[in-house]
């Protein structure tokens, strides 16, 4: 059912969106105790945020607990929760931790993988949740957060929230693998993908006893370069995310003329921090880029590679060296086997050596960067050429007559050239 919804693909005032929001609440009825699941910092431009906020001023103390989807980032300081959600209070906050919090729910088949990853795996999936969800005791477990495209599941969000959100190690690795494994290029963009198939599967034969409603925000670039919001889907189904889907796929995805020769990403510091994240930045547009073409991302913020120190640590021994190169690693190494979201993560950070990446962070040295299998570009060298007063997202060219595309935040979309994006 559908609780609350409004669009336009031009842009919605946020006063509007609380409007239909608070309107979508009511809908609800009376509830006691609620959990909110709203995103992490890592998800600032996304208003889910703004919805958790907006959320425990409707509820007041019925909010018991908040839980952010953290999946397998590191947990928010006390300054991003002030950033994300401005006045909450910081007791109400719980921390997702995906080692260990976790409960399974129930067990996806073989036979449910093999289908969906047309035989190319066959092993049984977890459905793995925060204890907190069952043990709470909550008439209303509120999953907040925007749909965008999405390198492994195609379009995020929904499901995702919760069984990779508030997942377990095993539940996260083997839907990671299982898109990896498919294809990330088979995948971005598409509301139907393997990875969603066993989550909505998950959801409707394990999860249904449990209080879960979905709103779910769909966030677009205007002609300012400002994020604002386009769209609020409010539902406890499919349909909701299927609406937004839609609507997300025509403000947030970029098809471009010709394949790009060059193309420069800048990460906010405040919200990439290691290239786990930070690889959005090849996901997001390794379909816009020609063959022997260059991808220049300028990363102030990042420090490290993984979120997680034993993923870290894997990134730095296995490198980001191509789909044949971690698929032959992850049979001969138990360590990777046994994470293979850190294997997925290595296959979608490689362009297959199709075109070249230079990163340029604050502090990882270029040893280690080249260690990994990028190529190493100097931080202030880089903005200099690249980053300019009264730049904008889209084509550009440097004082020395370079020309580059150039895109600011690549989580707000997906880039594609048409060669590619409709490839079978």
């Amino acid at each position: 059912m559908v609780y609350a919804k409004v669009q336009n693909s031009s842009e919605i005032s946020m006063n509007v969106m609380k409007k239909h929001f608070f309107k979508g609440l009511k809908g609800l009825g009376n509830r006691e105790r609620v959990l909110l699941i709203p995103p992490d910092i890592t998800r600032l431009h996304g208003l889910g945020g703004m919805l958790a906020v907006w959320a425990v001023e409707y509820y007041g103390d019925k909010v018991k607990a908040i839980l952010p989807a953290l999946g397998t980032h590191v947990p928010m300081t006390t300054e991003e929760i002030d950033v994300m959600y401005p006045g909450v209070d910081h007791s109400l906050f719980v921390h997702h931790d995906w080692r260990n919090d976790v409960i399974t729910l129930g067990t996806v088949p073989p036979s449910v993988i093999e289908e969906v990853s047309e035989g190319k795996l066959s092993y049984s999936w977890k459905a793995q949740v925060n204890k907190l969800l069952v043990s709470g005791g909550f008439d209303l477990i509120l999953s907040l957060g925007q749909v965008v495209p999405h390198e492994v599941i195609g379009m995020a969000n929904h499901t995702k929230n919760i069984f990779v959100g508030t997942g377990g190690a095993e539940g996260i690795n083997k839907s990671h693998y299982l898109g990896a494994v498919y294809g990330m290029e088979r995948i971005m963009g598409r509301a139907d993908s393997p990875v969603r198939s066993i989550l909505d599967y998950a959801h409707t034969n394990f999860a249904s006893t449990l209080p879960i409603v979905f709103a779910l925000t769909v966030v677009k670039r205007n002609e300012s370069g400002e994020m604002v919001p386009a769209g609020l889907f409010m539902g406890d189904d499919r349909e909701c995310f299927d609406e937004a889907s839609k609507l997300s796929l025509s403000v947030n995805f970029t098809m471009v003329e010709e394949p790009l020769r060059r193309v420069v990403v800048y990460l906010d510091p405040h919200e990439y921090r290691t290239t786990w994240l930070g690889n959005k930045a090849i996901y997001r547009t390794r379909m816009a880029i020609a063959d022997e073409g260059e991808l220049i991302i300028i990363a102030p913020g990042v420090h490290t590679f993984g979120e997680d120190k034993e993923i870290d640590r894997l990134i730095r021994k296995f490198g980001y060296k191509g789909t044949d190169y971690v698929l032959d690693a992850v049979t001969r190494n138990d360590e990777l086997k046994t994470n293979l979201s850190a294997a997925a993560h290595l296959i979608h950070g490689s362009s297959e050596n199709r075109f070249s990446i230079t990163y340029c962070p604050k502090s990882i040295s270029e040893k280690d960067i080249i260690s990994v299998g990028y190529q190493y570009g100097a931080l202030e060298e880089f903005k200099e050429k690249y980053i300019f007063d009264g730049i904008k997202d889209g084509k550009n060219v440097t004082k020395e007559g370079v020309e580059y595309y150039y895109i600011s935040n690549p989580a707000v979309g997906l880039w594609a050239h048409e060669s590619r994006f409709n490839a079978k």
